[in-house]
């Protein structure tokens, strides 16, 4: 917004209101701007250690509420100062708030959501995030209106919206029986499990938590259990997925996709409205991802997405490379309409796959001992790919221009190969039976699970 750029980045405003002086793709480089954007996720990556230890030991529940107190106070010095460094450190603790509430929600759900339906309420969390980007997108254009350039405090100040609920919620929620038993509440987790199951017949699943959380009360290092050998194939898969679901590009296409479309030739209202769209595709492609996810499985749908995303990109690559220059722009009306279809596209194929299903499989696929760890791992690469994203998007469009775009497809190309690979289908598997049915069945991960290599110093 011209009214935070001019406070703010002078600098940045400057270079938006000068004419032709700028390449198309470069108007908006600036690094202490796009830190602004990626010092959140900085802050988020050295939370989600400390969220590791609250959500073992404090339970879910209460470093959910953890996480609200943070996404409450970081929203309220962002909306009320006048001084950049107040605002930067409210960044920093909206930061902290998503490293804690990544850390918690994804676990949470898994814990929670009874096998058959895991993966569509797991993919709950990711539809709700996506309503927040459409619903963000909104607020902004809506407040970009506002006469006297102070509508980027609006903004930044309804973040406080949703911070209050996740706050209350997190007060009204049950924690999940896995929690309360390895925290030693035994009574309490069958209580909870018989709430939740609907049912008295619990006891087969009850005696699988308790033996699964006796074996995580032995482990006294979490994060060097992690490394032992029968942990590794969770371990590489969520490392993996994390960095694959960033370098797709959609984090780049959703953090500057106003600017983006504006770099395309689009007018700001233009630019806008085009976000606004994408949002929409988004919110409605992950939609088909609750219903379908635990139907076609995991696999089936981010192979489907990874020929969708490709395609859409070199499209768009093409497009840019033929029309738009440093100093020109001859993007016609159908095609301008092109690009966005070709992006709606993108997003959508993301959407029903490595959107959710990024957070989905890591989040289920971790035994308990390792679970608060793995999942503490996530979030840290996850977050640290966002930064890194961040940081130098606007950089990478500035210097490669369209091929950014060409870029971003051959990740996607890697990560289709590593999936068709590598990954395994997960669908209506026990979250406590996947060493059992997934691990030591596949053909590449089940040389992880031989016992006798834990005893001949290869850990």
């Amino acid at each position: 917004m011209p009214g935070f750029l001019k406070k703010f980045y002078p600098d940045v405003y400057a270079s938006t209101q000068k004419l032709n002086t700028n390449s198309n793709y470069c108007k908006y480089n600036n690094q202490s701007l796009q830190l602004f954007t990626s010092l959140l996720y900085l802050a988020a990556l050295v939370a989600t250690f400390f969220a590791s230890y609250t959500t073992k030991r404090l339970g879910r529940k209460k470093t959910m509420l953890i996480a609200g107190v943070f996404f409450i106070v970081g929203t309220v010095l962002n909306a009320a100062f006048h001084d950049l460094a107040l605002v930067i450190i409210g960044r920093i603790l909206l930061g902290c708030g998503i490293g804690f509430g990544n850390q918690v929600v994804p676990l949470f759900l898994s814990e929670i959501a009874p096998t058959r339906i895991r993966g569509g309420l797991n993919i709950l969390f990711q539809l709700n995030a996506t309503i927040g980007i459409l619903l963000a997108t909104l607020v902004n254009y809506g407040a970009a209106k506002i006469k006297g350039g102070w509508g980027w405090r609006l903004s930044l100040g309804l973040a406080g919206v949703p911070a209050l609920m996740l706050t209350l919620g997190s007060l009204i929620v049950v924690d999940t029986p896995n929690s309360l038993i390895q925290r030693g509440k035994l009574d309490e987790g069958r209580s909870v499990l018989k709430k939740i199951r609907g049912t008295e017949n619990i006891e087969t699943e009850f005696a699988e938590i308790v033996e699964a959380s006796r074996v995580a009360e032995e482990i006294k290092h979490p994060f060097r259990n992690l490394l032992k050998r029968k942990n590794r194939p969770p371990l590489i898969i969520a490392i993996a997925m994390q960095i694959f679901q960033q370098f797709t590009g959609i984090n780049a296409i959703f953090f500057y996709a106003p600017i983006l479309f504006a770099s395309m030739g689009f007018g700001n209202n233009a630019s806008l409205y085009a976000a606004v769209i994408t949002g929409a595709v988004n919110v409605l492609a992950t939609i088909v991802s609750v219903f379908l996810v635990d139907k076609v499985g995991r696999r089936m749908l981010l192979l489907e997405a990874g020929i969708q995303m490709f395609l859409s990109q070199i499209v768009v690559a093409i497009v840019l490379a033929l029309k738009v220059k440093d100093h020109s722009n001859n993007l016609s009306y159908g095609l301008s309409i092109l690009v966005v279809v070709m992006v709606c596209t993108f997003v959508s194929a993301f959407a029903w796959s490595w959107g959710p299903i990024g957070w989905l499989i890591p989040s289920e696929t971790f035994p308990l001992e390792a679970r608060s760890a793995g999942q503490s791992v996530t979030v840290c690469v996850n977050m640290l790919c966002c930064f890194v994203i961040g940081q130098v998007f606007l950089l990478m469009l500035c210097s490669l221009k369209y091929a950014i775009f060409l870029f971003f497809s051959a990740w996607v190309l890697v990560m289709s190969l590593f999936v068709l690979f590598l990954i395994p289908e997960t669908k209506n598997v026990p979250i406590e039976e996947m060493t059992e049915r997934v691990w030591k069945k596949h053909w590449f991960w089940k040389r992880y699970m031989d016992d006798h290599y834990e005893g001949d110093g290869v850990k």
